[in-house]
Order: C-alpha cells, then sequence, then structure tokens
C-alpha cells in the first residue's frame, strides 16, 4: 500500500514543508504502508483554465504539469493533506490541484494534518465536503498543529502529545485504506 503525504502549501517561507517532512519521517518507518512525500510545490500545477473536464475519468490532460501530478497521485492508495489554514479555509492552490483531477482520487481516503493560529480545523472542515464528493473517506482522527504552540522561535517544534495523535490518525488511516483496497 502506498499513501503520498501532500505538502499543501507552495508559499515562500511556509511552514507545511517542516511539517510534511516531520510527517513522513515518523511514517516511513512503519511497516504496514510505504509513504511518500509529494510537495505540491515541485509540480508547479497551473491555475486550472482548460476546458478539458478533470472528473470526467479520462485522465486526459493539456498540462504536462497535470499530466505528472495526476500519475503521482494516481500511484497512491491513500493521502495525508498536510494543508495549512488561510483565511478560515482551504489554500488556493492546493484546492486547485486537487481540482485539476478527478479519478485519480476516486475512493481513496484521506487524513488531515492542519496548521494555523487555530490548528487550521477550519480548513480541515472545508476539506471534509470537498474529498467526499470523490468518494473519498475522511479519517476522524486529526493533527492540529497551532502555529503560536507548535513552533519556538520560527523552528516547528510540536509538542509531544502531537507524536500519539499522528500515530493514532496513521493507524487509522492504514486501516480503512486496507480495508479500501480490497
Amino acid at each position: 500500500m502506498r499513501i503520498g503525504v501532500i505538502i499543501g502549501s507552495i508559499r515562500d517561507g511556509r511552514k507545511g514543508q517542516a511539517v510534511g517532512e516531520w510527517v513522513h519521517e515518523r511514517a516511513r518507518h512503519r511497516e504496514d504502508a510505504t509513504f511518500e512525500l509529494l510537495d505540491l510545490r515541485s509540480f508547479d500545477v497551473p491555475l486550472l483554465t482548460s476546458n478539458v473536464q478533470p472528473g470526467g475519468g479520462s485522465r486526459v490532460y493539456d498540462s504536462p504539469q497535470v499530466r505528472e501530478w495526476s500519475a503521482a497521485i494516481d500511484r497512491c492508495d491513500a493521502f495525508v493533506f498536510v494543508t495549512p489554514e488561510y483565511n478560515h479555509g482551504v489554500p488556493g492552490a492546493f484546492k486547485n490541484a486537487y481540482d485539476s483531477l478527478g479519478p485519480e482520487w476516486v475512493g481513496k481516503p484521506v487524513a488531515f494534518v492542519s496548521y494555523g493560529g487555530m490548528g487550521g480545523v477550519r480548513a480541515v472542515e472545508h476539506w471534509r465536503p470537498v474529498v467526499a464528493n470523490f468518494q473519498q473517506y475522511g479519517i476522524r482522527a486529526q493533527v492540529a498543529l497551532s502555529t503560536n504552540t507548535d513552533w519556538t522561535d520560527g523552528e516547528f517544534d510540536p509538542h509531544d502529545r502531537c507524536l500519539t495523535e499522528l500515530d493514532v490518525m496513521l493507524d487509522m488511516l492504514v486501516s480503512v485504506a486496507g480495508k479500501l483496497r480490497g
């Protein structure tokens, strides 16, 4: 089983890279799945302007960047979305990249590691109905990191409780992904 850990921020100076690497480092030692770090920034997914309907099921995309993104998402059985909260919602670049695809997401469970002033929980609440559209199972357990308490002097320094929360969330994700896989 392959699980993609998606860093969903592309901003300069982003906190998401440290969070994504922390999730990946913890997860990669597990023996029940293979975890792949997917940095959205490296795919350079363009704004969705094509008249090709991404949800049409054909996996035919005009952009080479979207085709590369499609292949990366398609090879995964489940995901961890590492998502910041921007203005009480999801980051635009991540939502655009999500919307640029269709069948690659269908039926694959997703867990959330969020961050922001209030732990990024509002972004996750926005993500849940979005992923439900493609029959993705949103794992209930999540990790919410506060930029006020889980960073010290600008460096990512999560509380010890976060490791336990991450392990519980990953256990649930792997379990559900295994069941849905067949």
